[in-house]
């Protein structure tokens, strides 16, 4: 009895099947990650929906365990639900850090588009500006801003965006720089096109997606940086629900009610490593496109 021989052909086909399998699923597993960052933004939209009770109103016994009478958390030491205090900490949280990143992209790829774009005294000036900053201990700088400015949501924000900006600078610098040695960005110069139009239409294009991985990689050190500020009591004031803040105030219960202090550092991690996948993500998703 013959033995049916698989084609030359088929059997190429079947090794392009079977090695495309693990690329379709890195990308998949890639766009999922991806995909955290906009889950948690809508949650952090609808929290005030899903949150099952006021923060700030206690509304049972205090220091009462996870799980007991309905609360899925446990109560702090006034009562309050830990489970809607985390839930709105991680959204004060998260759009907190989503406004450093829209800042500092903002504040920092228009310095760096700048000096790329017009070289010369005063790429040299502005980077030696941005140099400065980076120089500085970045959280030392940020508590030292707050402390000028003196504690609360607004005061935190503008600090630590005041220390951010410069990565992003010299990112965008270096990104624009190259490009402008492009034959293309020559051609369009020689053409007679404007400085402003060689740098919006010609240039800053080619900085965005690496900028973006780059702010995408920041969210979980933000998330980190912040609830440190607030630990540190640098944040909010009480009776406000902050992750930092609350894990700070609620320390001393950490023996006997080890819940009151450890969920609100867990909300910290559980956005820190969303912010962490989501941003290798969206990287190997570039390197990939």
């Amino acid at each position: 009895m013959a033995i049916a021989v698989p084609a030359p052909a088929l059997l190429r086909s079947r090794a392009k099947r079977m090695s495309a399998l693990p690329k379709d699923r890195a990308l998949i597993v890639n766009w999922l990650g991806v995909s955290l960052l906009l889950l948690v933004t809508v949650i952090a939209v609808a929290v005030p929906l899903l949150a099952p009770h006021d923060p700030l109103v206690p509304v049972g016994m205090p220091l009462q365990a996870p799980g007991k009478n309905g609360f899925l958390l446990g109560t702090d030491s006034v009562g309050r639900d830990i489970l809607s205090r985390v839930l709105f900490g991680i959204r004060s949280s998260w759009f907190a850090a989503l406004v450093v990143v829209g800042v500092g992209l903002l504040i920092g790829g228009l310095v760096g588009l700048i000096a790329g774009a017009t070289g010369g005294w005063l790429d040299a000036t502005l980077m030696r500006i941005t140099d400065g900053f980076l120089s500085l201990p970045a959280p030392v700088l940020a508590i030292a801003v707050v402390a000028a400015l003196g504690p609360g949501f607004v005061h935190t924000l503008i600090a630590v965006s005041i220390v951010w900006w410069p990565f992003y600078a010299r990112l965008v610098r270096g990104e624009v720089a190259r490009l402008a040695a492009r034959p293309h960005v020559e051609a369009a110069r020689l053409a007679g096109v404007g400085p402003v139009r060689v740098a919006t239409r010609h240039l800053l294009p080619g900085a965005v997606p690496n900028a973006l991985v780059a702010a995408s990689l920041d969210l979980g050190t933000l998330i980190l940086t912040l609830a440190a500020l607030s630990f540190l009591g640098l944040g909010q004031s009480a009776p406000a629900p902050e992750l930092g803040a609350d894990a700070a105030r609620n320390l001393s219960y950490f023996l006997q009610q080890w819940w009151v202090p450890v969920m609100p550092g867990l909300g910290v991690l559980v956005l820190a490593v969303i912010g962490n996948v989501a941003g290798d993500s969206l990287r190997n998703l570039m390197k990939t496109s």
